[in-house]
């Protein structure tokens, strides 16, 4: 089994890193950390790093300055679960699933439905012809088989799971097309002049990244560029469903627009706030931001040499390409549920111990945005990134499993104290979860405090 060291090797050389560069990281901990069968620790600790070392690494380009990197594996694994750590005013999170989200048994298995926005709930009761009352979704479910369930909601606009043992998913086409995707894509759409880097002393100080996401992977990005000093510039729409406090806990270092994207003038506003902009990082229904104008080349023609970093739930190629998805589902569709469910004995599914395929594609995602952003600062171009859930979930798999993993004790609170800070927000005093790198000469912190979604105009902050 490879070490966590070995792991980030290869994909830092993968995405074309200087293999010399691994000499400056240094990674503390031992697995496991959490009660799972599966690599999590690592997979958190290794995803933060592969951030962080695209930080340094883009730092010594700016300034010549060498500087060594360390992550902790405990304080990673607990900052890939910072939204259950957040407490606003003393408060603790809000239960974080509607009332009919969760498992249900169909007549071959078991499903596994997200409900937490409206439309998406709506959609479920739609191809139930049910109440939004568990029994009643729990009656209805039982005349159904899942995958013809599943195939069902996804047409009528619902978000939904058949539980799959990880061989069944393997041999769908799906799983074969995503086998031949690199964990991060960093591919070249066309020609630009290398953009100098702006002044500042922070590894993206001057950096400007537009975040068009929400929930936690695009999020978790987002927030990850800004502790490295990006002005990160947060776009939702007044309309778009949120889940509070997911909100807060990545809206950390950053400000947040409102721009309607479904009017001629807020395209053109975005358009205007694209043309300044260095990453447009999205994590919208595949196709959706196309349809609207804002497709990766369109995006390269607006700003010759721009990153454009798109998240999906299931990857670019293969027959689900258009599927929209949240992690607790592609957990459930991959092998994930039903392989913790079997190491536990459980008759059914079991969740990782974090969102751990969220998280671990928020800090892909990021690096993948540093990545491109020194090459294209290298050698010109405008560069598109892509990451999905299910790629990383593919890549966590083949890490391997952690025998007796299960029987590993839950962090405690007061185990996961040392990782906290205390800052004032838009939202009130909040207790959350430092970055988890470590940079000796350019230390990860948020600049901005969280704000409510809308808080600040759609313009850029003036450069140093």
């Amino acid at each position: 089994m490879q070490s966590p060291s070995e792991i980030l090797a290869d994909i830092w050389t993968s995405a074309g890193g200087d293999p010399s560069s691994l000499d400056a990281l240094t990674l503390t901990g031992e697995e496991p950390q959490l009660p799972s069968s599966f690599r999590v620790a690592a997979a958190a600790q290794v995803s933060v790093a592969a951030s962080a070392l695209a930080a340094a690494e883009i730092w010594k380009m700016r300034s010549g300055e060498a500087q060594g990197v360390s992550v902790d594996m405990r304080h990673a694994v607990v900052e890939c679960r910072s939204e259950r750590y957040l407490r606003v005013d003393g408060k603790p999170p809000p239960p974080a699933w509607d009332a009919i989200a969760g498992v249900y048994k169909v007549s071959d298995g078991f499903v596994r439905l997200h409900t937490n926005f409206p439309h998406h709930r709506d959609a479920v009761c739609k191809v139930l012809n049910c109440k939004p009352e568990r029994d009643a979704v729990q009656a209805a479910l039982m005349q159904w088989d899942g995958e013809a369930f599943e195939t069902a909601a996804y047409a009528n606009g619902g978000v939904v799971a058949f539980m799959r043992s990880h061989d069944q998913w393997s041999a769908t086409p799906h799983a074969r097309a995503l086998a031949a995707l690199p964990l991060v894509s960093i591919t070249k759409i066309g020609e630009a002049a290398p953009k100098p880097w702006p002044a500042g002393n922070r590894p993206l100080a001057g950096v400007r990244a537009l975040d068009l996401s929400r929930v936690i992977a695009g999020p978790v990005a987002g927030r990850t560029l800004a502790a490295h000093g990006a002005d990160v510039l947060l776009i939702s729409g007044p309309d778009l469903p949120a889940i509070p406090w997911l909100t807060i806990d990545t809206g950390r270092g950053k400000l947040t627009s409102f721009v309607e994207l479904k009017t001629e003038q807020g395209r053109a506003t975005l358009r205007e706030l694209l043309t300044e902009a260095d990453i447009f990082s999205q994590g919208y229904r595949p196709r959706a931001l196309a349809s609207l104008g804002f497709s990766p080349e369109e995006t390269a023609r607006i700003n010759p040499g721009i990153i454009y970093v798109t998240l999906s739930a299931y990857g670019a190629a293969g027959p689900w390409a258009e599927r929209r998805g949240f992690d607790s589902l592609v957990q459930t569709t991959t092998g994930f549920n039903h392989a913790e469910g079997q190491a536990a004995g459980v008759d059914g599914p079991k969740e990782l111990p974090a969102q751990m395929l969220d998280h671990a594609t928020g800090y892909f995602m990021a690096f993948g945005a540093m990545m491109a952003k020194a090459r294209q600062a290298h050698e010109g171009g405008s560069w598109h990134v892509q990451v999905s859930l299910a790629q990383t979930g593919r890549w966590l798999w083949n890490l391997g499993r952690v025998a007796g993993g299960l029987d590993t004790r839950d962090l405690t609170g007061e185990a996961v104290m040392p990782f906290i800070e205390e800052v004032d927000s838009g939202f009130g005093a909040l207790r959350s979860v430092r970055h988890s790198a470590i940079l000796l000469k350019t230390p990860a912190f948020w600049a901005r405090p969280a704000m409510p979604l809308g808080t600040h105009p759609p313009q850029w902050p003036a450069r140093e």
